[in-house]
């Protein structure tokens, strides 16, 4: 894989990550095996349009200053809670000729006929995959093709993954990387007040019955009994008006 170009400034212990950010910079750190920790910062636009070019698993080349240069892999990236805005990076520098341990991203590619023909769910359940190459044997992705799914019993697993010669798999070869699950039945509820109320009528019914005699007038509702006393009391108000 071919490195990607990033400029980057040197930083002096005069001006701290604080201010950097202050000054639209994002203040950086570059360590590794063989380099003592070098402070760095870079334009915050230009990081940003790297990295979603790049990733975490490809070459950077730091021009630093555009004097020297060196290989690293974005280590750690932190950001603001509130904002999400990139307020550090650390670098971890690179020997082109020796083995890294790294993780790739698996992509999904193709479609599963248990999604298309029977309606599944696809559980993308591995997301990357911990590898061990030479730094120029690293790839962008790993694609996995999922038009095996063709029903709910199929996954593929890290050992059906075609991976690039030079590249070593760290990860369990019968780990789950993708299967399709059935659609979940959504069963309809009877409200439980509803029910409640139903059960209530119901009792008081069987409880008249038991006992031999007619519900007492307006029992069946509360609607009822309000109508008939509004009757009654109409009737004696015009009596005493006589």
């Amino acid at each position: 894989m071919e490195s990607v170009l990033l400029a980057v400034q040197n930083r002096g212990q005069e001006l701290n990550a604080k201010k950097a950010v202050s000054m639209g910079k994002i203040p950086a750190v570059c360590y590794g095996k063989g380099l003592k920790e070098r402070s760095f910062m870079m334009d915050y636009q230009v990081f940003r349009k790297v990295f979603r070019q790049a990733g975490e698993n490809t070459i950077l080349e730091l021009d630093v200053d555009g004097k020297e240069k060196l290989n690293v892999l974005v280590h750690d990236i932190q950001q603001d809670p509130v904002s999400e805005k990139i307020i550090h990076v650390d670098f971890i520098n690179v020997k082109m000729d020796e083995v890294i341990r790294t993780k790739i991203p698996v992509t999904v590619v193709g479609v599963a006929p248990a999604i298309k023909e029977l309606g599944g769910i696809l559980m993308h359940r591995l997301d990357e995959i911990e590898v061990k190459c030479l730094p120029k044997d690293l790839v962008h992705n790993i694609d996995v093709d999922v038009s095996p799914l063709v029903d709910f019993r199929t996954s593929i697993r890290v050992k059906d993954l075609v991976i690039p010669a030079g590249i070593t798999v760290m990860s369990g070869q019968d780990e789950v990387v993708a299967t399709v699950v059935a659609p979940t039945k959504i069963e309809e509820e009877v409200p439980v007040a509803v029910a409640a109320v139903e059960g209530e009528a119901i009792a008081g019914a069987e409880g008249a019955a038991a006992t031999g005699g007619a519900p007492a007038e307006g029992a069946a509702t509360g609607v009822t009994d309000v109508a008939k006393g509004a009757d009654k009391g109409g009737k004696k108000t015009s009596e005493a008006k006589k």
